[in-house]
């Protein structure tokens, strides 16, 4: 059965394309910055009754050589099936359109990587007429990115990351760096990689660690709004409780620290118009306690 977590770990070579250099040169493959590159139909069906789909198919066209077709399978565990498919592919491929072709097997797991990484052959009495050899990309040869400066500077190669090492120890440092980076992205790239990364991790370990990071809350910065994953999800949690658990979540994805007295008041509070103010605040405060300056200076000016 295709999942979430299938479609995003090849989708995001199609929609991202940035991040084909550096899974490249992971591979000791150098690739040069400046590629361009164009999806391709990944229908590879000949007969109606036999069709086949290849995840995702990319022409590459370097500047610094000739172009080829990278055809890229999302594998979550052995399929003895794939070694005839991924051939067909690759002959077919590069048959249709008379280039040459790399398959390129992306697994979130050591033994399916492992067992991707072939070789699968074709032939017989000690013959072989063909031999398919993917390249493949998983948690043992992709870097974790866990620094949010870089995941700033490279979201796109971090949600990949995050995908490729969900199921290992690194998992949870990489989504939290790229939590950290969405408040330095503009509104459209923070979007994107907020909404990707729920759609691909799906209701997992992983996803539900994303989900706690961006909080109950989907927040983009420069748009100066809070949209509401309580009210989104139908949860009923009561409106103040749902304003605190934004307020924390956009403070924890700035990094600011939260004190436990901080936290205390901003939990406790049943203040409605309070809370809103301080759900905007929570976007440009240095400390937790330079969201109350406002109500303590109405409190002394009452007295």
């Amino acid at each position: 059965m295709v999942t979430s977590a299938h479609e995003g770990m090849h989708r995001i070579f199609e929609e991202r394309p940035e991040i084909l250099t550096p899974v490249f040169g992971a591979l000791g493959i150098e690739l040069p910055e400046k590629t361009a590159t164009y999806a391709v139909t990944s229908d590879v069906t000949e007969t109606r009754p036999l069709v086949r789909h290849v995840d995702t198919v990319l022409r590459i066209e370097p500047s610094d050589g000739d172009g080829f077709l990278l055809a890229v399978e999302a594998q979550e565990r052995r399929d003895p099936k794939k070694a005839a498919s991924w051939a067909y592919y690759v002959a077919h491929l590069q048959s249709k359109y008379g280039l040459p072709v790399l398959l390129l097997v992306v697994c979130r797991d050591r033994a399916t990587a492992k067992w991707a990484t072939g070789p699968f052959d074709c032939g017989a009495r000690g013959w072989t007429a063909q031999r398919t050899t993917p390249l493949v990309v998983g948690p043992d040869n992709l870097p974790p990115i866990t620094d949010p400066r870089t995941a700033a500077e490279k979201p796109a190669m971090t949600a990949f990351s995050a995908l490729a090492h969900a199921n290992s120890p690194a998992g949870d440092a990489i989504l939290d760096a790229l939590g950290r980076a969405l408040v330095h992205l503009g509104p459209d790239a923070a979007r994107y990689f907020g909404q990707f990364m729920d759609t691909a991790l799906g209701q997992t370990p992983a996803g539900e660690k994303w989900r706690d990071i961006v909080g109950f809350v989907n927040y983009f910065p420069g748009r100066g709004t809070v949209i509401e994953r309580a009210y989104l999800d139908g949860v009923a949690e009561g409106e103040a409780k749902g304003e605190a658990k934004g307020v924390l979540a956009v403070l924890g994805v700035r990094g600011v620290v939260v004190s436990e007295a901080a936290r205390a008041r901003i939990t406790e509070c049943n203040d409605i118009a309070r809370m809103n103010r301080w759900l905007a605040l929570a976007a440009t405060v240095e400390r937790a306690e330079d969201l109350f300056a406002d109500d303590e200076d109405a409190e002394g000016s009452a007295s």
